[in-house]
């Protein structure tokens, strides 16, 4: 297996039996009105098997090993994705064992593993439910069960011989779920953060439409193998700023409302405040705008420019959301443009191909025009055209006039000091 494609991967980085009927009531960790975590009784409406934990929406898996090593002699020879996948797979690991208590017909977990087991389960299943019911996608879509690797021990070999700590994450090759061990974060573990594991979701969504469940998507084997890499970095950036918004949609399905800031529970205040999407003045500046055009993708992402300028594309698509009081009709857009077969209408799938030999293509105005496009209330689109226009860049004229996305009303706006033409 080439090195590129390795390289790629990095990239995407007993108890007694109770046998309700489904929907199930349990305990589970929640987040509460002044910002800590309680238990409350929630419904599992899709959970099945709540001694091994699995349902329609995940299956969790402990025990498991799965380690990307370069110098892996059974990466050599591998021609397929899915054996490239599977043969980081060390140890598959074995059902989790849940323990429980019941009272009052209602499980209560009896120890912390069960605890974050359900919060686990119980947030997969919320964000299943906005993607179906904000963003109109079939449940047929997902098909089988995602398989989340509870408390894993996850090694990229490259950084670090240690399995990671301390972290949540969707890994396309694949194409499961982990939440690893923690042991430094000194806040909310990422599994009993809604926002959180909704953004990891959120990966796995982009994944499945934008991507077409590739294990090692073009994009970013392709593109991610020059020395400029101006799509790979966008796409990377695209992925990390969606899964920000759409994390940020499930918090408003919640009994505490909408949180632009859902990371704060879990990180520090820098962090959380770097990935705020209600700070208004976030703008592409000259150095980004350079780096985007002109870094190695692993130049980008190693400066966690992904992340910055997904937090300003995300940013954008809050403030025109907002503004307008169309925030799942925007969400709902989003998610309708990332695949689009429509003659003339395409969505990112669609622009991936068409850009696939010449990644120039695939850049801030032809995204800003799939998302554009797939807006048909004028007010929202018109709000969308500025927010994007300003914060992104992107010039007037390539949005609005004849034969271009844009109302002529949209004309940007104000918060980002215009930059000169490079």
């Amino acid at each position: 297996m080439p090195r590129t494609v390795i390289a790629a991967a990095l990239v995407l980085l007993a108890a007694c039996e109770p046998a309700p009927a489904t929907p199930v009531k349990a305990r589970a960790l929640v987040l509460s009105g002044n910002g800590s975590y309680v238990t409350q009784e929630v419904t599992l409406n899709t959970l099945t098997d709540v001694i091994h934990m699995e349902g329609s929406v995940a299956k969790l898996v402990g025990g498991a090993r799965i380690e990307l090593d370069p110098a892996d002699p059974e990466l050599q020879g591998i021609t397929t994705e899915e054996a490239f996948g599977n043969a980081l797979i060390k140890a598959s690991g074995r059902p989790v064992t849940a323990s429980w208590i019941t009272k009052d017909n209602v499980l209560w977990p009896a120890d912390f593993h069960t605890w974050n087991l359900v919060t686990t389960y119980y947030n997969f299943e919320k964000a299943r439910e906005y993607f179906n019911t904000v963003g109109n996608i079939p449940n047929a879509d997902f098909g089988d069960p995602a398989t989340v690797y509870y408390f894993a021990d996850f090694i990229l070999k490259d950084t670090n011989p240690d399995p990671i700590r301390d972290n949540a994450l969707w890994f396309a090759p694949t194409q499961s779920f982990m939440v690893v061990p923690f042991d430094e974060l000194q806040k909310a573990p990422l599994a009993i953060n809604s926002g959180i594991m909704s953004h990891e979701y959120a990966h796995m969504v982009f994944n499945l439409k934008v991507y077409g469940k590739r294990r090692l998507p073009d994009p970013i084997v392709l593109w991610g193998n020059f020395g400029a890499s101006p799509g790979a970095n966008l796409i990377k950036a695209l992925d990390e700023g969606l899964a920000d918004y759409h994390g940020y949609g499930v918090t408003c399905k919640s009994a505490t409302g909408c949180d632009p800031r859902f990371f704060r529970t879990s990180f520090d205040d820098r962090l959380s405040n770097d990935r705020d999407l209600a700070k208004p003045d976030r703008c592409v500046d000259a150095f980004m705008r350079e780096q985007l055009r002109n870094a190695p993708l692993a130049t980008f992402s190693g400066q966690g420019l992904e992340y910055k300028l997904g937090t300003i594309i995300a940013s954008a698509l809050y403030q025109a959301g907002e503004s307008t009081g169309q925030r799942e009709v925007l969400m709902r857009s989003i998610i309708s443009a990332y695949s689009d077969e429509t003659s003339g209408n395409p969505g990112l799938k669609q622009l991936i191909t068409i850009a696939l030999n010449n990644q120039q293509n695939f850049n801030l105005t032809s995204v800003s025009a799939v998302f554009i496009n797939h807006v048909t209330d004028v007010p929202l689109k018109t709000a969308l055209c500025n927010e994007l226009i300003d914060h992104l860049q992107v010039p007037v004229t390539d949005l609005v006039g004849p034969g271009r996305p844009c109302p002529p009303t949209a004309q940007g706006g104000n918060t980002c000091p215009p930059l000169p033409d490079p």
